[in-house]
């Protein structure tokens, strides 16, 4: 579904992705695992369009990804949960779920959505009236997930969902990615917690200092392994 084929991307005359090459298939959560500095933010820019790709493409469904807007990402179906949740402080649950589908041929159904992400995380429904900066850090993770939904998006990219919350609340997190996973969405994530990661993933990439240092089956997967790399022992 997802082609990153060869490709150099940055922030002007830096060059952080140096010939990034992966690939996502339908229906899989394909998770991109690595410490910080790794590259791993910046590949998902590079996708979403809000980096420019200096070298390589990125094919979506077949269709090269050069040149179109981030805004114009929701479209062709696909959505990104960014890191630091980047909810509207100001707005209720509910006005940040809409926004979720904002765009015209989402619209129709966003009644019917709403409902859906009420179902998956039944806390916003209890808080659907309420501001969102008043959210504690899981809810409010939680919120960035649903309004990521809202669209229905066909890939939905996850970066860094875990951050700085409490082990009960990321556990539940993993829960909710492992029901998504068998509805048979399309998932990138972004995660530091490897074994959390690992297991619920289809595929693992491991990335190290703007490059893929392992591709491999989560299955097949040795987390000894994983780690020695990870840490670059």
């Amino acid at each position: 579904m997802l082609e990153v084929d060869n490709v150099r991307a940055g922030y002007g005359a830096i060059n952080v992705l140096w010939d990034v090459t992966l690939s996502v298939a339908k229906g899989q959560l394909t998770t991109i695992i690595g410490p910080n500095g790794a590259g791993k933010t910046t590949l998902l820019r590079a996708i979403m369009g809000l980096l420019p790709v200096n070298q390589g493409g990125i094919r979506y469904d077949g269709k090269l990804l050069s040149g179109t807007s981030t805004w114009d990402m929701l479209g062709l179906g696909m959505a990104m949960i960014p890191e630091g949740r980047m909810i509207f402080r100001d707005m209720t649950v509910e006005e940040n779920l809409m926004m979720g589908a904002f765009p015209k041929q989402h619209r129709s159904g966003s009644r019917q959505n709403c409902e859906k992400a009420y179902a998956m995380f039944p806390r916003l429904k209890e808080r659907r009236n309420q501001l969102a900066g008043t959210l504690s850090g899981g809810e409010a993770q939680m919120l960035a997930m649903a309004r990521g939904l809202m669209s229905d998006p066909k890939l939905l990219i996850i970066d860094e969902p875990s951050l700085g919350l409490a082990p009960v609340v990321v556990d539940e997190l993993f829960e909710i990615l492992g029901r998504l996973k068998a509805e048979g969405r399309t998932l990138v994530l972004v995660e530091q917690n490897t074994q959390k990661a690992v297991a619920v993933a289809d595929h693992v990439y491991l990335m190290q200092s703007g490059k893929v240092v392992l591709s491999q089956p989560a299955a097949e997967v040795s987390l000894e392994r994983l780690h020695d790399l990870y840490f670059a022992r």
